[in-house]
């Protein structure tokens, strides 16, 4: 018995290497560690890509007219306001040197009214007296309305500097900022207390608030110059979002700038997308997106990885390997290609749908 079992093991241990052997190297032939892909149908949708944000289309600043002091905030950052609705009131902060001029200069003109004034009434006297000309009466009427005109300017700019507002004239000039049209408060850049500098033809101003119309969003991105001759308005586009990976929108593609602008040494064309407004999604301003606009779309075609696919003679001919005979022997069969995504490209010719093409192990850098 112990015999038999000398002789029993030994075979058992050489036909389980034998058939190890025939598995690893007679099974798949001479072409060790090559794989088989079959070719499928399927589709190839060629696509440029908008790197952009999610913007409300139209976005404004709240600026005061007046400078001052921050007297109350009456919003908060996300809320809805209609046009004329209260968002900030400024309370007047003038300089000694400010309250000086403005009073010196309602001094002045009070002083050149009451001289107008009383040329004018001199001259009314000798006209009817016959002394003077009608065209000197007229003159000195003029002259007192110019002034009367002058005093009531220095009245109103030491009210506005005191009051913040102008009750004494038509127009309604006063320290309250309204909304100019309706929106939602995406900024708000200032608290009570703070300092406010006016809006002038000469500077800025401080900005108050930001408002926009959240109902109206689009996509705002660019492209490189490499696809922008590829696009054209009414393009379909997809829109996935990184705060919502998992979801993602539709859109059309509405705009593409004419001019191109440089941006960290590339050419970038701005373009806009109008979206489809999807039930679940709440889009907000700011989200950093990516939209895919599709360029061309071949559906139910016979695809190959491209990168089983060889280019010889400067690319014009396009090469992929077969398994032949029961070794399955890398053989090489020239295609014609179609369309690309760079990942996948279209058969036309050369290769049917099940076949097989070889995909040959990647080399190893030593």
């Amino acid at each position: 018995m112990k015999k038999f079992l000398k002789i029993t093991i030994p075979v058992v241990v050489l036909i389980i290497i034998a058939v190890l052997v025939y598995s690893f190297f007679i099974k798949k032939g001479p072409s060790n560690g090559n794989t088989l892909v079959e070719i499928k149908k399927g589709v190839i949708t060629k696509k440029a890509l908008a790197v952009g944000q999610i913007e409300p289309r139209f976005k404004f600043q709240v600026k005061s007219k007046i400078s001052g002091i921050v007297k109350s905030c009456a919003v908060e950052v996300g809320d809805i306001v209609k046009t004329g609705d209260l968002l900030f009131e400024i309370a007047p902060d003038p300089t000694p040197q400010d309250l000086i001029e403005v009073t010196r200069n309602l001094e002045t003109a009070t002083a050149s009214y009451e001289k107008a004034h009383a040329d004018y009434e001199r001259a009314g006297s000798l006209f009817k007296q016959g002394i003077t000309s009608e065209s000197d009466l007229d003159k000195a009427k003029e002259l007192f309305s110019v002034a009367e005109s002058q005093m009531a300017r220095a009245k109103e700019t030491l009210e506005l500097t005191m009051r913040g507002k102008v009750t004494s004239s038509k127009r309604n000039i006063e320290n309250v900022i309204k909304a100019p049209a309706p929106g939602c408060i995406l900024t708000r850049t200032v608290n009570t207390g703070d300092p406010v500098v006016p809006l002038t033809s000469y500077q800025a101003g401080t900005e108050l608030a930001t408002l926009a119309d959240m109902t109206d969003i689009i996509f705002k991105g660019t492209v490189d110059e490499i696809d922008v001759g590829k696009l054209h308005t009414g393009m379909k586009a997809k829109i996935i979002m990184g705060a919502l990976p998992n979801e993602f929108i539709e859109g059309t593609l509405s705009k593409i700038s004419p001019q191109a602008k440089q941006k960290e040494g590339s050419t970038l064309f701005d373009v806009e997308i109008e979206l489809v407004q999807k039930a679940g999604i709440t889009l907000r301003a700011g989200y950093s997106s990516n939209a895919e606009l599709i360029i061309d779309e071949r559906k139910d075609v016979l695809v190959v990885p491209e990168r089983l696919v060889t280019y010889e003679d400067n690319g014009k001919k396009s090469f992929v390997e077969i398994p032949e005979g029961s070794k399955n022997v890398p053989k090489k069969v020239e295609v014609k290609l179609g369309l690309s995504d760079g990942m996948n490209v279209e058969v036309l010719s050369g290769l049917k749908e099940n076949d097989k093409v070889v995909e040959r192990p990647p080399k190893e850098i030593k």
